[in-house]
């Protein structure tokens, strides 16, 4: 019979503690009568891990590819069981206690999440810095990102079906592994929960391989790239419409405030604005085809729409538009230059003309150059 839960664990030179929470483990499985495995995925340990954890009928599997999510991608590929619980071997999560996490996956949750702030985390057993800092601020913001209502994005303790883990297609290779999870199946309407889980201080003596600020970057650059809405799109939007309106104000005229007087000087840096919004929403909609067609985002329902909408004859006919309209503005103001017999203009009014053209101009390239990458990313949408 193929085991109902496997076990894995992620080892690089565990000795101290790699024993203990295998035996904790197997006892679990004889106490509720689970049939269940325990896998260790070794990373490359030089002291003797791989050895204890034969000695104790666990199941080996060397990974040779370096990094926290290489080496738990290697194991729960090899796992047998139809439930996979997750969790580190340094005997801070209790593998005795799993039956809340297999209760929920029998019940048809597909991830189920351990929540340390809820459970309690035992004096030492998380540095200030993760506890009061590290982990709510990047779990806050897995939460508005994702819509997520996930409390503790960074449990290492968590339990979820081998489908799903198929599903997430997980690829991270470093610690915002844990990340990833928790986003695939948030963005792949995969059902999650959590329960509360107790955190004990690390048994090792040698310090942890977790690197405070590196991994905490790499959780939160993982939050950012797969938000393309959040770092692009809400920006760029905010940036656009300040932009748009207080250039479109300043075109018709001079705005004084109590005695500062915003002129033609100001236009610029709001005509910058508006650019440059407009910049950040053409990439988000680039990074959205790239992300898509790579695999590393789910299609939404409106995802193939969005190309009959938005093609290559479309951006090409209203980038030219844009042109012709700065071309325009661009003559007028020549003209009135030409009465002056090309004098010093001293007349802020041209400018008024001159900014909105080249303004106009450069909306209009980016439009078309948009237009010709976006169709060479989508191009397999495209009829």
């Amino acid at each position: 019979m193929n085991p109902e839960l496997t076990v894995v664990m992620p080892c690089l030179n565990e000795a101290e503690t790699l024993a203990v929470c295998i035996k904790k483990a197997q006892a679990f499985f004889e106490r509720e009568g689970v049939a269940g495995e325990v896998v260790i995925a070794d990373n490359g340990s030089t002291d003797g891990s791989q050895e204890i954890a034969e000695s104790l009928k666990a199941r080996v599997v060397n990974v040779t590819d370096k990094g926290y999510g290489n080496a738990l991608i290697g194991g729960i590929t090899a796992a047998e069981g139809k439930y996979v619980m997750m969790g580190d071997a340094d005997d801070s999560y209790d593998f005795s206690n799993m039956m809340p996490y297999l209760e929920k996956l029998r019940e048809g949750y597909d991830l189920v999440m351990g929540n340390r702030f809820k459970g309690g985390i035992k004096k030492g057993a998380m540095p200030f810095l993760h506890k009061y800092l590290g982990n709510p601020v990047l779990s806050f913001i897995g939460r508005l990102f994702f819509n997520s209502k996930i409390g503790d994005f960074h449990c290492g303790l968590r339990g979820f079906s081998k489908e799903a883990f198929y599903k997430m297609d997980l690829k991270t290779t470093g610690m915002e592994f844990a990340s990833e999870m928790i986003v695939k199946a948030s963005l792949y309407n995969l059902k999650i929960t959590e329960v509360p889980t107790i955190l004990s201080p690390d048994g090792r003596t040698r310090p942890p391989h977790l690197n405070t600020w590196s991994d905490g970057w790499r959780h939160l650059r993982f939050l950012l790239l797969y938000s393309p809405k959040w770092i692009f799109f809400i920006p760029g939007m905010l940036l656009m419409l300040f932009g748009g309106i207080t250039s479109g104000i300043l075109i018709y005229n001079p705005v004084t405030i109590s005695n500062i007087t915003f002129d033609v000087h100001t236009l610029l840096f709001t005509s910058g604005c508006l650019l440059i919004g407009f910049q950040f929403i053409l990439f988000y909609g680039l990074t959205k085809v790239f992300t898509v067609e790579n695999g590393l985002l789910p299609k939404s329902k409106k995802y193939d729409r969005q190309f009959k909408f938005i093609n290559l004859e479309r951006g090409l006919i209203v980038g030219a538009l844009f042109v012709i309209v700065g071309v325009v503005l661009s003559i007028l103001a020549y003209n009135y230059w030409q009465e002056l017999n090309f004098g010093d203009i001293t007349n802020s009014n041209t400018l008024r003309m001159v900014i909105p053209a080249v303004t106009s101009m450069l909306l209009g390239v980016q439009i078309i150059l948009f237009s010709l990458f976006f169709s060479i990313l989508g191009l397999k949408n495209t009829n």
